[in-house]
């Protein structure tokens, strides 16, 4: 069966980015949130970033239009998953809400459709233990900014059927991504590395080897990386590369015990760009944080 409704479940940035490669793909897309404020500046963001393709020339005035056709935002989790053909979860990086929410997904869903989480890091496995249909439940792990991120992370969980990931396959790249297939393993491929090389340059930092700005342009110049670590973790989010490095600590051990500077931070509220305040300044939203 052709998939062609897609649903997905929480309207932050990575919901909303997901949202947008899923519209600009041609398929029809309910994006979800419990928060009506936050649905709204979620399509003003993709209506912007249309915009501006059409301007540079990398979208095609009618394919934008039919992308915003294809958008429609609910409040209601329910009415979003009740004719979708994939699923896709996008919220919070806590096991309990993730396992929470496919449960009332697999009630609602229609017997052939795909339950996905975007986690970077969780268990896919115990998400899919939660619903009645584990062969059509796959971790698809998109990137920030989803829009400007080539890859897909594809996860293949214990019980994950063929034909889920061929059908997962021809999504991304209706979407435009080019797919790698993980076994599922803690933090997958991408989130493993990257946890462990940002976690060694605030180790670095801490220990005052060379200033976060020199950390960062060594690594763009030295190792063509196109952020640095510490830019890469304010965007990402202080708490939420926190979150992985403990999950990692736990479940791989000592060589990912988060650093004591890293966890000052979070417990300071240097977040990262959403705060206003991470390893970097970033006065423009700390003024829009405060308002």
């Amino acid at each position: 069966m052709s998939l062609q409704n897609v649903a997905v479940l929480g309207a932050g940035i990575m919901g909303r980015g997901i949202a947008y490669a899923s519209v600009l793909g041609g398929y029809a897309t309910t994006l979800q949130d419990t928060s009506r404020d936050q649905l709204e500046k979620a399509a003003n963001d993709i209506g912007a970033i249309l915009e501006k393709g059409v301007a540079t020339g990398k979208v095609a005035d009618h394919d934008a239009l039919e992308a915003r056709r294809r958008l429609r935002t609910v409040t209601s989790l329910d009415d979003a998953a009740r004719q979708a053909d994939l699923v896709i979860e996008a919220v919070p990086e806590r096991m309990e809400l993730k396992v929470e929410i496919f449960a009332q997904v697999d009630r609602v869903a229609p017997a052939h459709a795909i339950l996905a989480s975007n986690t970077s890091s969780l268990s896919i496995t115990e998400m899919a233990a939660a619903t009645r249909r584990a062969p059509q439940v796959v971790g698809l792990h998109f990137f920030n900014p989803v829009h400007r991120m080539k890859l897909l992370e594809i996860v293949r969980a214990l019980e994950t059927s063929e034909k889920t990931l061929a059908q997962c396959e021809e999504v991304g790249r209706r979407m435009g991504k080019e797919c790698v297939t993980v076994r599922e393993s803690p933090g997958f491929v991408t989130s493993r590395i990257n946890a462990m090389i940002g976690n060694e340059a605030f180790f670095m930092l801490q220990e005052g080897v060379a200033s976060a700005a020199d950390i960062d342009k060594a690594l763009k110049l030295g190792l063509n990386h196109p952020m640095g670590p510490f830019e890469l973790v304010d965007l990402v989010g202080l708490d939420t590369r926190l979150a992985i490095l403990r999950f990692l600590h736990r479940t791989l051990g000592e060589k990912f015990r988060p650093c004591p500077l890293i966890e000052q931070y979070v417990a300071a509220g240097r977040l990262g760009r959403k705060s206003g305040r991470g390893v970097y300044e970033y006065p423009a939203v700390a003024d829009t944080v405060a308002t």
